[in-house]
């Protein structure tokens, strides 16, 4: 499964991620198909070329429009949804002009059915975004993740930075916004639309395959966007780990706080011997925690200990592919712990029931656990 990273350093618009693709490796006839697609052969006209900017080559796509004509909301909607382009396609790029609509119409006060993308000229709008879909398909592309986004301060001319639009259309999203000294719009209406009908907004663990860049139309060699392309490791994802240093608490009624954290959502807990100051033996206690938890353990360790205070950092992860499956061997039925990892399968059996059909059966734990094992590897028909 090849997935898509968008790493937006210096912004995103529908033009730099087009020619992100295409320089990834998406072929450049697609882009004429695409005009082709929605009828618009007559109104647009499509250009590709390689650019060298400083130290970064890439490929800068320009989408033109030489024949205006004004198209309602609904008259873009329906020259997308007839596009011929797979359904996927269409519906992807449907999803994204509706964002951008509902977002113009709530900053013009305009209702949708009346809204002309007029500004953001709405040919070009639909060739960016039936194109973005369509180059990302064809590369095999399933999945797509989107980096920190850069907000700059001011304005330009009487409109404000970030662009109103883009705003609206990201927000609830999860998009991360981060602070820039650009005096220029970096993240356009088209871009966000595409990364907010698509995008996660997190950093994948990926094997990289390959890098495309694709250039704006404003000559600075870091008005360019990247985007990578690879293979999934395992999945990727982040926990609050919250820390404290207890010096005065039992080893019973630690325990006990141990199991009320577990059992309160913590996703382990660990507890190290430490050298305390004055040269006091303690412990270092550790929670891992998914965000969303963090605070209510936070505050269950505040009641439950005698720490005056935690630590709380964010750490990324990757996990392997996991799942629990009961296998049937000539001793009974007991669980197996799948792992999967870049094309690899590995199984452990649980020990609760390994310990179990040893304590039935009469044998020793090892001689158990290979039996479960081998059975598990049977019955999925996975190596030995």
């Amino acid at each position: 499964m090849t997935i898509a990273y968008f790493d937006c350093f210096g912004g995103i618009s529908g033009d730099m991620a087009l020619g992100a693709l295409l320089d990834a490796g998406a072929q450049p006839a697609l882009m004429e198909a695409t005009v082709e697609a929605l009828g618009l052969g007559d109104e647009v006209r499509v250009g590709v070329a390689r650019e060298e900017r400083g130290h970064l080559g890439g490929t800068r796509v320009t989408v033109e429009v030489i024949r205006e004509q004004r198209r309602t909301l609904p008259e873009l909607e329906e020259r997308l949804g007839a596009a011929d382009a797979s359904e996927a396609v269409r519906n992807r790029a449907l999803a994204a002009l509706r964002r951008l609509g509902e977002a113009e119409s709530r900053l013009h006060a305009t209702a949708p059915a009346r809204l002309h993308l007029h500004e953001l000229g709405g040919a070009d709008t639909m060739v960016d975004l039936l194109a973005a879909f369509w180059l990302l398909e064809s590369l095999g592309v399933e999945d797509v993740y989107a980096s920190p986004l850069p907000a700059p301060r001011g304005s330009l001319g009487e409109m404000p930075l970030p662009a109103p639009a883009s705003m609206r259309l990201l927000a609830g999203t999860g998009a991360v916004f981060e602070p820039s000294d650009a005096g220029r719009e970096l993240v356009t209406p088209t871009g966000a639309a595409i990364l907010a009908a698509t995008a996660t907004f997190r950093r994948p663990s990926l094997q990289l395959e390959a890098v495309g860049y694709g250039f704006g139309s404003h000559p600075a060699a870091t008005n360019a966007l990247a985007v990578w392309l690879g293979q999934p490791v395992g999945a990727a994802d982040a926990v609050e780990v919250l820390e404290t240093n207890l010096d005065d608490m039992t080893p019973a009624d630690l325990a006990v706080l141990v199991d009320d954290l577990l059992a309160a959502g913590a996703l382990d807990v660990t507890v190290t011997p430490a050298l305390m100051k004055k040269g006091r033996p303690g412990h270092l206690l550790a929670v891992l925690a998914a965000p969303a938890d963090a605070a209510a353990l936070s505050q269950l360790v505040l009641a439950r200990s005698s720490t005056l205070g935690l630590r709380i950092t964010r750490a990324p992860r990757v996990l392997a592919e996991r799942e629990i499956v009961t296998v049937e061997t000539a001793l009974g039925r007991a669980r197996v712990k799948i792992k999967r990892w870049a094309g690899k399968t590995d199984v452990a059996a649980e020990h609760d029931d390994v310990r179990r059909l040893a304590s039935e059966s009469g044998r020793d734990l090892p001689s158990v656990r290979r039996l479960v094992e081998a059975a598990a590897r049977r019955q999925l028909e996975l190596p030995e």
